[in-house]
């Protein structure tokens, strides 16, 4: 038997002893999904039993160092524990964008400190992060942001700045603990005049209104700084270069969002939809156009996640192309749009139920419309679309 072989073995038998059954079915609602924090309230027992295992094993974030609360897997061990996690159809025991964008960042460009001190109550769940970039004129012109923060010398209160603005499209800005945010320093240079801060969103002059969404939810909110005071050394990289670690972060954050595409444990959408379509006297979908548009969206998936395997092991290993994070988001945002299109279609009248306990809510017309949003965060499709036409495909511009 193979080391690699041997580590299977051990991760299913660990998996089979520690993860409740309850953590085995599908997720049904934000209130399934463990994120973590001082304000998060576990839903029930067997959510909070399968966070702390898994903390213990440095499961949250198996390929961090153990250093840093994670299990210091190889790229190949960590491959071998998603899969196993997926045979037994497992939840994630910790949901977090620290652990999806800021975790990333800090281990490439944080001191030490930062390390010990942040990535370990990320890895426990103990920090609700929340990302502070785009504002209302700066969207996918993310540098033209205005937040501004201004040297302070205080002899009673100490070194720090005084930061003023406002951000947008705040993804659960009013449940996070912290920020990790982009904010002018230098009002003179573009690109080399942002740094990047963290803050805890308690700080006085801190204040979150939620955005209303055609989906009838509220992930989003508007978050406004009045005269915010954050400390001299709250700050990741370099003071004026947080633009380097903003693109690093903006990978790993359209990596996330192109995950929608490869509908985590969803094998077929055609699955879904025996009970409303009907089965004919093969066994098939008994609707044949819908049926053929079904095959094709899961063929591409397959393809899809084929792809996005290759990606994560030429990223891990520096080979991947640096706007190969584009692509990826750009097509995990057409899947999953076209994912939820077929949910649509194949349920029917049923699918445009908006209220109702048998519909949970309305929740195949509420994520329907939530998937409008994909094409805008993490970098509209049109402005992915110019950068896999200049950088990947070299095409010349207009």
């Amino acid at each position: 038997m193979s080391n690699l072989d041997a580590f299977r073995a051990e991760v299913r038998a660990w998996l089979e002893a520690n993860c409740p059954p309850e953590m085995r079915e599908p997720v049904r609602d934000e209130d399934d999904i463990c994120w973590g924090g001082r304000k998060f309230e576990f839903k029930n027992a067997a959510q909070k039993q399968w966070l702390e295992r898994c903390v213990e094993k440095g499961y949250t974030v198996p390929d961090w160092p153990t250093a840093y609360g994670g299990a210091g897997l190889t790229p190949e061990q960590t491959k071998v524990f998603k899969q196993e996690m997926a045979r037994i159809k497992a939840r994630p025991p910790l949901q977090s964008f620290g652990i999806w964008m800021l975790g990333p960042a800090l281990l490439k460009f944080g001191t030490e400190e930062q390390k010990v001190h942040y990535l370990g109550q990320i890895a426990r769940g103990e920090i609700r992060w929340c990302q502070g970039y785009s504002e209302p004129g700066a969207g996918s012109d993310l540098v033209s942001l205005q937040t501004f923060g201004e040297e302070v010398t205080d002899p009673v209160g100490g070194d720090h700045w005084v930061v003023n603005g406002s951000k947008i499209w705040t993804s659960y800005a009013d449940k996070a603990d912290w920020i990790f945010c982009l904010v002018r320093t230098d009002k003179t240079n573009k690109y080399q005049g942002i740094t990047f801060m963290l803050f805890d969103m308690e700080s006085e002059g801190v204040s979150t209104k939620p955005i209303l969404l055609i989906s009838g939810n509220s992930p989003f909110c508007e978050t406004f700084f009045d005269d915010v005071k954050v400390p001299k050394d709250q700050f990741v990289g370099e003071v004026n270069r947080g633009w380097d670690v903003a693109k690093y972060l903006l990978g790993h954050e359209r990596e996330m969002i192109s995950g929608g595409g490869a509908g985590g444990d969803m094998i077929s959408v055609g699955a879904l939809f025996a009970k409303s379509l009907g089965l004919n006297a093969n066994g098939e979908l008994d609707d044949p156009i819908l049926r053929a548009e079904m095959a094709a969206f899961d063929t591409d998936v397959f393809a899809y996640r084929a792809m996005g395997e290759r990606f994560m092991d030429m990223w891990k290993t520096g080979r991947a192309h640096p706007a190969s994070s584009n692509m990826m988001k750009y097509v995990g945002t057409e899947l999953n749009k076209r994912r939820h299109e077929l949910v649509m279609a194949g349920g029917g009248a049923d699918a445009l139920e908006w209220d109702s306990d048998e519909s949970k809510g309305g929740a195949r017309a509420r994520s329907w419309l939530r998937t409008k949003a994909n094409s805008i965060e993490g970098g509209t499709s049109e402005v992915m679309l110019n950068v896999i036409a200049k950088r990947i495909l070299d095409l010349p511009g207009a």
